[in-house]
């Protein structure tokens, strides 16, 4: 109770210090990401001497292999680079003991570990932090892509089944913009924009923080701060997972994978409008991508295509699935919206 007391109070103060400064979109990504690196810092401080773990491989073919890391410095990917280089590209996500865990998460202790991969023969735990990474990276595109006169406010990254047809992101753009409708050529921007992101093969680096930390993070961002408390208030340790990309740093509701660079194939299709809501007209931004060891046919991909551009309906509670090979395709009519203002 105490804590969630002083957390409020620092929420109540950063949000009057904000009101106080408006700083550019620029200047926001920066600050974020120089507090993160700030506890990064300092969470590494926390093991100033070298320390060993054992690290128990769980790999076909390599059962029982034991690497000696180091404790709280070495990660899943550090480990993958002791075997081959097939296990450093293709890895997208880890198990330690059992959960799942990010490729660039310290490990703290003798652990036993299994490197994920798209080609698993149940992929479905991939797949899940596949789909939540295509929509952070497509929420890191939208907070880009607009002029500094427009506002971004990123809202969540709804966990959405992966049968849906399509990762979302919901966001409130600046007022100014309630009457825009994304034309094609804006969608065909902003998907420029991902590819941009996919080429510089960018780590998604993971950081555990307080809530306290992470309010300071979010200080410009009432929305970013309510998502603090709310995710803070479900975890077990009363802790966030904060991931940075880059200079953008999101809330994750669970583990991202390792790097931009595991996308492939990917769109942007449909921004909807959601209606009203607490911080102003609510938009739901969709996508549809597919990872670097799996491609579809272009015909494949069109229909695929014509079924992200629909509204996914985000039921309360929901969970990913595995991607299915026997889905039904509806076709949807191809829509031409109206122009955009420039970007």
């Amino acid at each position: 109770m105490a804590c969630r007391t002083a957390c409020q109070l620092l929420q109540r103060r950063l949000a009057s210090s904000a009101a106080s400064v408006r700083l550019s979109a620029a200047e926001v990504r920066g600050r974020r990401s120089a507090v993160f690196s700030r506890e990064q810092a300092r969470q590494r401080s926390l093991y100033p001497r070298t320390e060993k773990i054992e690290v128990t491989l769980q790999i076909p073919g390599l059962q029982g292999t034991l690497l000696v890391m180091n404790k709280g410095l070495s990660t899943p990917h550090s480990c993958a680079r002791h075997l081959t280089e097939w296990y450093v590209t293709s890895s997208a996500l880890a198990l330690v003991d059992g959960k799942p865990w990010s490729l660039h998460q310290p490990l703290t202790q003798s652990c036993s570990l299994s490197l994920l991969t798209f080609k698993d023969t149940d992929p479905l735990l991939v797949n899940q932090a596949y789909w939540r990474s295509c929509a952070a990276l497509l929420g890191q595109v939208l907070q880009d892509a607009f002029k500094e006169d427009f506002s971004v406010e990123l809202l969540s990254l709804p966990e959405v089944l992966v049968t849906s047809g399509a990762f979302c992101c919901d966001v409130v753009l600046d007022p100014q913009l309630d009457a825009w409708n994304p034309s094609e050529e804006s969608l065909r921007s902003l998907t420029r924009g991902a590819q941009q992101l996919i080429h510089r093969d960018l780590p998604w680096e993971p950081l555990e923080v307080a809530p306290p930390v992470a309010l300071e993070v979010f200080s410009h961002s009432r929305c970013k701060q309510k998502e603090v408390e709310e995710k803070s208030a479900q975890s077990p340790k009363g802790t966030v997972i904060l991931y940075r990309c880059g200079d953008h740093v999101l809330l994750s509701g669970g583990p991202l994978v390792a790097r931009t660079g595991l996308c492939s194939q990917y769109e942007v299709t449909a921004i909807h409008p959601l209606g009203e809501g607490k911080w102003g007209l609510h938009r739901r931004a969709q996508g549809l991508s597919l990872p670097l060891q799996q491609q579809a046919h272009h015909t494949v991909w069109r229909k695929l295509r014509s079924r992200a551009e629909k509204l996914v309906e985000v039921p309360t509670g929901s969970t990913n699935e595995a991607i299915s090979d026997t889905l039904t395709l509806p076709s949807a009519p191809e829509q031409t919206p109206p122009h955009t203002p420039q970007q």
